[in-house]
């Protein structure tokens, strides 16, 4: 809950406040679902300590929200895999894309989404391979999320 709370406080600092914060996403509900499913991971510093969290899955529908796009389309339709919730508590640099490059070698086509706002996050997936495909929406809050995916 800790590294979320950072994360929060980090998207509100860099002009990104709807994106957790107005729900104050995710709740420990969700992070609890996500570890009970298998799907929450970390990522430890080199002292040891957890860095991060995000919640990976993989499959033919991955996410269901991200059936229907708007605006653009997925470069492919096949098996993806999905990260969601990634956030870090600031100690490690580059946390984002040691996340992205290790999904990315898993699955082979990796489709995210992220607040248009989170202008961060969308530096780091550009930089990351990933390509702009267009407008997804999500259950828990009525703002739009920009799609990307890496093939």
């Amino acid at each position: 809950m800790d590294i979320y709370a950072y994360a929060r406080d980090f998207m509100a600092r860099t002009g990104n406040p709807h994106q957790w914060g107005d729900t104050n996403w995710p709740s420990r509900e969700v992070i609890l679902k996500d570890i009970a499913a298998g799907e929450a991971y970390v990522i430890l510093a080199p002292d040891g300590h957890i860095a991060g969290a995000f919640v990976y899955r993989k499959g033919p529908v991955a996410d269901p929200c991200y059936r229907e796009i708007s605006d653009g389309a997925w470069r492919q339709e096949r098996p993806y895999g999905v990260v969601h919730r990634l956030a870090g508590d600031g100690s490690v640099k580059g946390l984002a894309q040691m996340c992205f490059d290790w999904a990315y070698t898993d699955c082979g086509y990796l489709r995210v989404d992220t607040h248009p706002d989170n202008h961060v996050m969308q530096k780091i997936l550009e930089d990351r391979g990933f390509v702009y495909c267009g407008v997804i929406h999500v259950e828990h809050d009525d703002h739009p999320r920009l799609a990307y995916d890496r093939i």
